[in-house]
């Protein structure tokens, strides 16, 4: 059960970015946006990883080293390529 809630956590990050960014409310290259994807996807990668679902395990580990360098760029203070739009 305690894992179901850690679950449900790390999706509910993810969708909250999601949900804020398709509402104009938080850029994709601000770093809420980012740490909010980092956190759900490594959440859910080490989640994927222990129950041995490599498909989910592919899906939020690239999700999440996705983020981490979208991140590294913003800390480093560039544009994280997709916010280019191209």
């Amino acid at each position: 059960m305690f894992e179901q809630i850690i679950q449900v956590a790390g999706s509910l990050l993810i969708l909250v970015a999601f949900v804020a960014a398709q509402k104009g409310r938080m850029s994709t290259s601000s770093l809420p946006y980012l740490v909010l994807n980092l956190v759900g996807s490594a959440v859910l990668a080490v989640l994927a990883a222990l129950h041995l679902q490599y498909g989910f395990l592919l899906l939020e580990g690239v999700w999440a080293c996705v983020s981490a360098a979208s991140l590294v760029a913003v800390l480093r203070g560039r544009t994280p390529v997709a916010a280019h739009g191209g």
